[in-house]
């Protein structure tokens, strides 16, 4: 707990940098010169399983992928193999991430997900400016301020992507009235990876929530049971940054190869 603790704080000095050198209305700005954001929710479902591919550079507990990836050309080899969406590590410590590269994904014509450590309000007008359409709120992170994060990221147009690990952080989600929530098979504190965890929680899910399996996705077995269990997306990062053939992995996975 005390590396996801490190992390946090991380973000929060971060926030508070970003706060005092970027001007608000420039950021609005921004903001006021991109279209409408694009439907997560609506791009995960549509009756068969869905892909969100990921971009990260490295990660806390696997150490360094691909550091010298091009995240919009990553993006576009997700895409042309049947991602429904793009997700992008953003955070620079522990994934030697960037919202360049979040700015660069957004090309690929499929909603784009900023991951991150989302500790302040202020971070979803941020997230907007750099052309994220949804934002993941992590409630191991943010406990009981998720309906205050929510909010800030609805205002923008943008939708919220609740990561849950246990039955309590899914309590604090459906009371908070969360509609798109991934479960994490990776615990936090721990980086243990348990691939039952999605089969564990679909049957408490909020009626009419779409579901995501988050981590340790790296064949088609491992996809089809998860949809078997109640998902209705897969969110896969390292075996995509690390494929020889990203598009041909993404085909894999989704069955179309």
């Amino acid at each position: 707990m005390a590396y996801l603790q490190s992390l946090v704080s991380s973000a929060e000095a971060r926030v508070r940098a970003a706060k005092a050198t970027a001007s608000d209305g420039a950021l609005e700005q921004r903001i006021a010169s991109l279209g409408v954001p694009r439907s997560l929710g609506d791009a995960l479902t549509g009756g068969s399983m869905s892909l969100i591919g990921e971009i990260k550079r490295a990660s806390p507990s696997a150490g360094e992928f691909n550091l010298g990836l091009n995240a919009a050309d990553l993006a576009g080899a997700y895409v042309r193999g049947g991602a429904a969406a793009v997700s992008v590590l953003t955070e620079p410590d522990g994934f030697r991430g960037s919202l360049e590269d979040l700015e660069d994904a957004t090309g690929a014509g499929v909603p784009v997900l900023r991951k991150d450590f989302v500790v302040d309000p202020w971070q979803a007008l941020e997230s907007r400016a750099a052309g994220a359409d949804a934002v993941l709120l992590i409630v191991r992170v943010v406990g009981e301020r998720l309906s205050e994060l929510m909010a800030a990221v609805q205002a923008f147009g943008m939708e919220a992507l609740v990561e849950v690990h246990d039955d309590d952080d899914l309590g604090l989600a459906t009371r908070a009235g969360a509609k798109l929530i991934g479960v994490n098979h990776r615990d936090l504190a721990t980086f243990e990876v348990d691939p039952a965890r999605t089969a564990k929680l679909a049957p408490r899910m909020p009626e009419g929530a779409t579901l995501v399996a988050l981590s340790g996705v790296s064949g088609r077995a491992e996809v089809v049971d998860l949809e078997a269990a109640g998902a209705d997306a897969v969110l896969v990062g390292e075996a995509l940054v690390t494929a020889d053939e990203p598009t041909a992995k993404v085909r894999e996975l989704l069955g179309t190869a």
